[in-house]
């Protein structure tokens, strides 16, 4: 769990991030699209958050359980990582669909079945799209970074990396991964990522997030330098979840030294009931509005959040708050 916050300066070539942040707003039609994911109603919704009536459309999808999610504005597709079948798919015409009133998408393109099991994010490069396999006893308790090709007929994998920790949130930015080291406060960085060959990869650096519990999702804006993590604290908890802000991260995380600490002098943090995060598993942004999406899995059995530009900490209130029955993902990108 989809990288968007996005970067996508050229935005036919470049994607970044399940989560997203986005980097070029000038279009002659303007877009804000927010996507995402279930895993338990097998459906996506999608919204125009510019378009003055704003209507969230819910469409079924081959996959009851999906996570991972992104959408490319050009060409009107958006791929999921399925847990139901085990692959990439794709499904394209969204927007068609949402004007025609239509109730469900039709799968465009897909990958092949059992490269990967318990997927969880993915992040998109240009045409390549990295998947996130998390360890369980049906993939060996085995943690794996796919790299995929995508092309008009379908998904290609290109390499398969290793890791000796689990895995959960991933973002790319430029040629380097970022990645949150599940069940820990912790993040990586993999320098010249998709450089290696296929194998067993080590972390170029990690690092931990002081005050965090369980990290999970993760989002980056180029534009603002800005890092947002979650914490969803304890799994079984509704209410002790969170958001980290670290600004002017490249040159925080430039100064720590491997296995070092970012500390919470150099967060900004979102906790307390007010906030509504009990299991934040996904994050995007928006840098023109400086507003936060969030996927909150547990509190009300699911809701999608929006919160303001945040200075300083505290127990802040969404914005927005909409229900949305196991959300597992979201992707924001505006064009």
């Amino acid at each position: 769990m989809k990288k968007l916050l996005i970067s996508c300066t050229v935005l036919a070539m470049l994607l970044s991030s399940c989560s997203s942040d986005n980097d070029d707003n000038s279009s002659s039609n303007p877009e804000l699209t927010m996507v995402t994911s279930s895993n338990t109603s097998g459906k996506v919704t999608y919204v125009n958050l510019l378009d003055p009536s704003a209507m969230v459309k819910s469409f079924t999808i081959s996959s009851l359980d999906a996570e991972g999610i992104s959408y490319n504005p050009m060409s009107d597709t958006l791929i999921v990582a399925s847990r139901t079948n085990n692959r990439l798919e794709a499904y394209s015409g969204v927007k068609a669909a949402s004007s025609s009133g239509a109730t469900s998408l039709s799968l465009s393109i897909n990958g092949s079945n059992l490269d990967f099991t318990n997927a969880r994010e993915t992040a998109v490069s240009g045409n390549k799209v990295v998947v996130v396999q998390d360890q369980l006893a049906s993939n060996g308790l085995v943690n794996k970074l796919l790299v995929y090709q995508k092309t008009a007929t379908g998904f290609t994998l290109l390499n398969s990396y290793t890791t000796s920790f689990k895995l959960w949130g991933i973002h790319m930015e430029g040629n380097d991964l970022y990645a949150v080291v599940d069940l820990t406060g912790d993040i990586v960085q993999f320098k010249n990522f998709m450089s290696n060959a296929s194998g067993a990869i080590t972390a170029t650096k990690r690092v931990t997030i002081e005050g965090i519990v369980r990290t999970h999702g993760i989002t980056y804006s180029a534009k603002d330098d800005l890092m947002i993590l979650t914490d969803v604290g304890s799994a079984t908890s509704d209410t002790d979840g969170g958001l980290v802000f670290i600004k002017n991260f490249m040159s925080v995380f430039a100064s720590m030294a491997n296995m070092g600490t970012i500390a919470l002098s150099n967060q900004i943090r979102i906790y307390g009931p007010n906030s509504q995060l009990g299991n934040p598993v996904d994050v995007g942004y928006d840098n023109v509005t400086n507003t936060t999406y969030v996927a909150e899995r547990l509190n009300g059995g699911g809701k999608v959040l929006s919160f303001a530009n945040t200075t300083v900490s505290g127990d802040a209130t969404p914005l927005t708050v909409r229900t949305e029955a196991g959300v597992t993902s979201i992707f924001v990108i505006r064009k």
